[in-house]
């Protein structure tokens, strides 16, 4: 393709990545914090909260106590006010330095010259490397993109399904176990069962928390501590990361974080995902088996042939969203606890991947609960197929012979059913037959029905559906 076929065409139409070209306005929930843009930024967050922090707390240096207290907003402004022209200025910068952490610097000792502030531009980024900064801005980023974005859509997602556990809790269903009619179950029972995997899962992802390394090269405090040997510096930097970031502190590490906490998330939310890939599936075979349909959109269009098709495409969409996003996170969480010896760069590669494998995440769930806000339940549908599985209730009087010591019970009813197409008349004859039950046993057995018998199905939806 030439440049002058590219010419005049979107910046989304040449993206390369889904999530910079159809599926961009994913991509831009979380540009603020897995672009390069949002990487910067967050360095300069942490620079600049390093220097406030020593200015507020270090004591034995005459130049950040001699410091006017009251022009400490001006130095937090380096970082609000930052945009697209400070980025460009850091790029700029690093074209020369070759080293991206080392431009964040050079951008800050800048900025505090401007301001005429020029005593504190050697306390910039001391007692640091470049780790320091970069594994603290990381932690915000993914402690921020899950509480402000992806979360909230899981929850999202959950709630969409609570909705349809509570609405369909007593909607009696045939089930199916290896594809074939198993004992019965209603609707909302199922949709509960993954209420409550997702919320189990979700609170795995929310119980890790992120964790900052700020110990300086190979992790121990050495340049720094000889600089200011009075004070305690594994205390003072647990400070900064707890008291100042809002982080959890990591006290022994290399010269890297080790980012097992990172692994931990990543893992957390493949099986998130895994639980939502299982939903698609089923909702996809549920939808095939007419037992939900989807609702018409006009003017949407199903196939390009065949008129009459309304696909479940929002659970195909999702189902590979999944795919994609968990081959990434699976790639991470294998590369990223791996480093040699103190410290090698290739994590600083691979960590540029996080957005897009949540970025995917992030499709398929939204396309999952757009899916189910398009499906309707077909009780009609659902009812003749109950009415035409008389066998199933094979399984509670083969129960109740047991009760009673019958021998062979299973066997009694594996020989009348397995196979073969049972009415109701077949099912109350053999009932009938059996003159070694109570009146009141064989009363309970005959009035059953395949709509009827599903044990505690109801419970468990409403019960499921109410807790949070």
């Amino acid at each position: 393709m030439s440049k002058d076929e590219l010419y005049g065409i979107s910046s989304e139409g040449l993206a390369i990545s889904p999530l910079d070209g159809r599926y961009s306005n994913i991509g831009r929930r979380f540009a603020p914090y897995f672009s390069e843009y949002g990487l910067v930024k967050h360095r300069v967050w942490v620079e600049v909260n390093w220097l406030i922090f020593m200015l507020e707390n270090l004591k034995g240096s005459s130049i950040l106590e001699t410091f006017p207290k009251e022009r400490i907003p001006e130095i937090l402004n380096i970082y609000e006010s930052f945009s697209g022209e400070s980025f460009e200025r850091v790029k700029e910068i690093e074209a020369t330095t070759n080293h991206d952490v080392k431009a964040v610097e050079y951008y800050i000792d800048d900025e505090l010259r401007d301001f005429g502030m020029d005593e504190l531009v050697s306390y910039v980024h001391i007692g640091c490397t470049s780790e320091d900064i970069t594994n603290s801005a990381y932690a915000k980023i993914l402690k921020s993109a899950l509480e402000d974005v992806w979360i909230p859509e899981a929850e999202k997602l959950i709630s969409s399904l609570e909705n349809f556990t509570m609405r369909y809790a007593d909607t009696s269903m045939l089930a199916h176990t290896h594809g074939q009619p198993a004992t019965p179950t209603t609707v909302g029972k199922e949709f509960a069962v993954y209420v409550h995997r997702l919320r189990s899962s979700l609170a795995n992802v929310k119980q890790i928390e992120p964790l900052a390394k700020f110990n300086g090269a190979t992790g121990n405090y050495a340049a720094i501590s000889i600089a200011f040997p009075k004070v305690d510096w594994p205390n003072f930097n647990r400070r900064f990361v707890e008291e100042k970031l809002g982080l959890t502190f990591n006290p022994v590490t290399t010269q890297i974080e080790s980012h097992d906490y990172m692994c931990h998330i990543f893992d957390a939310i493949r099986n998130f995902n895994n639980i939502v890939r299982d939903l698609d599936q089923d909702m996809w075979l549920y939808i095939s088996m007419e037992y939900f349909i989807l609702k018409v959109v006009k003017d949407e269009v199903g196939s390009s042939t065949m008129p009459h098709k309304v696909n479940p495409i929002k659970f195909e969409n999702g189902e590979s969203n999944v795919d994609m996003s968990n081959a990434i996170f699976m790639a991470l969480s294998n590369k990223l606890p791996i480093s040699r010896m103190q410290r090698d760069l290739s994590d600083s590669s691979s960590q540029r991947n996080i957005g897009i494998a949540f970025g995917y995440s992030l499709q398929a769930i939204t396309q999952t609960t757009s899916g189910l806000g398009r499906v309707m339940v077909n009780t009609e549908k659902i009812a003749e197929d109950l009415a035409g599985n008389w066998g199933v209730l094979a399984e509670p009087i083969q129960t109740m012979l047991r009760k009673y010591g019958i021998p062979n019970a299973y066997e009694q009813l594996k020989e009348l059913t397995r196979g073969k197409r049972m009415s109701k008349e077949d099912i109350h004859s053999f009932i009938k037959s059996i003159d070694s039950l109570s009146d009141e046993d064989k009363y309970v057995l005959l009035g059953l029905t395949p709509d009827s018998y599903i044990g505690y199905a109801c419970q468990i939806a409403e019960e499921t559906a109410q807790k949070k």
